[in-house]
C-alpha cells in the first residue's frame, strides 16, 4: 500500500514539474530585465534615503552658500538648522590661519550633526593667484606653469597636492581644475589660470589635474563651461558675451569639457556668460539650451551641475537672485551658488519653496537634482567627522619635493 502511495507521489511530481516548464510559464528575457532593473531600484540605498527627506531638505541640498566671519555665527547655524543647506564655501575673509580654518570647519560638521546628510565644504583652491588656504601652506605656481611644463605625471601630482592641501583642513570639495582655454589675451579674469591657450595643452594637464584631485577622496569640480577663456569682461562685474555658433564651439572651448565628461567629471561649474549664437536672451548659466541641450544632450552628461556664484555682476545687475536661481534651476543646473550675504540665501530659499507650491518647479524636479547631488556625496563617502590635526609640514614637504623635480 505503501509502495503504490510513493508511485503516485512521483507521478504527480512528475506531471507538476513538466507543467511549469511549459513555455508559457518561462519568463520572457524583457521580463527578466524588468524585474532586474526594478529589483536595481528597489535597492537604491540613495532613493531609500530620499523617501523621508521633507521638501525642506530637498530644497536645502540645492544650495551652496558663503559665511562672512571667520567663526561659526547665527546665521550660519539657522542655514543648517532651519534651512538644510547642503553646503559651503569659504574664501580669504573667512581664513586667518590653520587651526582657526580646522576649527570652522569643524564647527560647521558639528552644526550639521543632526542633519542626515553631510556638507560639501568647498573652496576655490587653484594654485597662483586664486588660492584661499592659509599662508603656511607652500605656494604653488600658476596653471599656466603647469602647462608650460606639460608633463603628466606632474600635472596629476599637482592635482593630487592640492587635494590633500584642502582635504588636511576637512574641505572635501575644490572648484578646480580650469578646463578654460587661455585664447584671448585681453581676457580679465582667466590668464594664467588657464594650463595653456590650446586645447591639447589644457585637456593634456587639466584632466591630470582633476584626477590627482579625485585620487585623494576630494571631489573636483571642472570650470567655466561652456568655456570663458575667450571674453574680455570679468563675469565678476558684468555679462560677457561669446560671438561663436555652437560649432565653433563644439570644435574649441567644449573639447576639454567633454574629454573631461567622458573621464568620469562628477561636477561641472558653469560660469555666467551669454553665447549670443546659442541663446540670445541668457547667460549660460540660466539657459535650457546652454545646460540641457549642449551639457547633457549634446555631452551627455548626467552628473551634477553648479552655477558659477550667483552674487556676481553679471547676475545681479541684470536679475533678481531669486528668479535667477529658480530659472537656472529649471534650466538644469542642480545647485546654486550663494557665496555672498545671508539674505540673499534665505531669498533663494524662499523663492524655491514657493516655486514649488505653485508649481513653477516640481517635486520630481526637484528629486532628480537630489539624487545626483547625494550621489556624489555617497560616492565620495563624504561625512561630518571633525578632522583632529593638519599636518601641514608634511604636505609642504611633499610639494617642495615635487615642484624641485620639475620646476627649475
Amino acid at each position: 500500500m505503501n509502495k503504490k502511495l510513493c508511485i503516485f507521489m512521483i507521478v504527480i511530481f512528475a506531471l507538476l514539474l513538466n507543467g511549469c516548464q511549459k513555455n508559457e510559464d518561462i519568463p520572457k528575457k524583457e521580463d527578466i530585465k524588468d524585474m532586474e532593473e526594478s529589483e536595481e531600484e528597489k535597492i537604491d540605498s540613495i532613493k531609500e534615503s530620499m523617501i523621508n527627506m521633507t521638501m525642506e531638505e530637498k530644497i536645502g541640498q540645492l544650495l551652496i552658500v558663503g559665511i562672512e566671519g571667520t567663526a561659526i555665527e547665527e546665521n550660519t547655524i539657522e542655514l543648517i538648522e532651519d534651512y538644510k543647506v547642503g553646503g559651503f564655501i569659504l574664501f580669504s575673509r573667512n581664513i586667518n590661519d590653520e587651526h582657526q580654518t580646522l576649527e570652522l570647519l569643524n564647527s560647521l560638521k558639528k552644526a550639521n550633526s543632526n542633519n542626515d546628510i553631510p556638507l560639501f565644504l568647498s573652496i576655490d583652491e587653484e594654485g597662483g593667484r586664486v588660492s584661499r588656504l592659509p599662508k603656511s601652506f607652500e605656494k604653488l605656481p600658476e596653471a599656466k606653469k603647469i602647462g608650460d611644463i606639460n608633463d603628466k605625471d606632474f600635472s596629476f601630482k599637482y592635482g593630487k597636492i592640492l587635494g590633500e592641501r584642502v582635504k588636511s583642513l576637512g574641505f572635501n570639495m575644490d572648484f578646480a581644475p580650469v578646463l578654460d582655454i587661455n585664447s584671448n589675451p585681453k581676457n580679465p579674469t582667466i590668464g594664467n589660470r588657464a594650463f595653456g591657450s590650446t586645447i591639447d595643452v589644457v585637456v593634456y594637464n587639466g584632466l591630470e589635474v582633476m584626477e590627482g584631485i579625485q585620487s585623494v577622496g576630494v571631489v573636483p569640480s571642472i570650470k567655466h563651461f561652456p568655456g570663458h577663456g575667450d571674453t574680455s569682461i570679468d563675469s565678476h562685474l558684468d555679462l560677457p558675451i561669446i560671438d561663436k555658433n555652437l560649432n565653433d564651439l563644439k570644435e574649441f572651448e567644449l573639447v576639454p569639457f567633454k574629454r573631461a565628461i567622458d573621464e568620469g567629471a562628477d561636477m561641472v561649474m558653469v560660469g555666467h556668460m551669454l553665447l549670443a549664437d546659442v541663446d540670445a536672451d541668457n547667460p549660460s548659466s540660466l539657459s535650457k539650451k546652454v545646460i540641457t541641450d549642449v551639457l547633457r544632450h549634446d555631452l551627455k552628461y548626467d552628473k551634477v551641475v553648479i552655477t558659477d556664484d550667483m552674487t556676481m555682476g553679471a547676475i545681479v545687475k541684470n536679475y533678481d537672485i531669486g528668479e535667477a536661481s529658480l530659472k537656472s534651476l529649471k534650466a538644469g543646473s542642480d545647485i546654486v551658488l550663494i557665496c555672498h550675504g545671508y539674505e540673499n540665501s534665505k531669498k533663494v530659499i524662499d523663492t524655491l519653496k514657493k516655486a514649488v507650491e505653485d508649481g513653477d518647479i516640481t517635486e520630481d524636479e526637484i528629486d532628480e537634482k537630489v539624487y545626483r547631488i547625494l550621489k556624489v556625496k555617497d560616492k565620495y563617502r563624504l561625512n561630518d567627522e571633525k578632522v583632529k590635526y593638519a599636518n601641514i609640514e608634511k604636505i609642504n614637504i611633499e610639494t617642495r619635493k615635487i615642484l624641485d623635480k620639475y620646476i627649475k
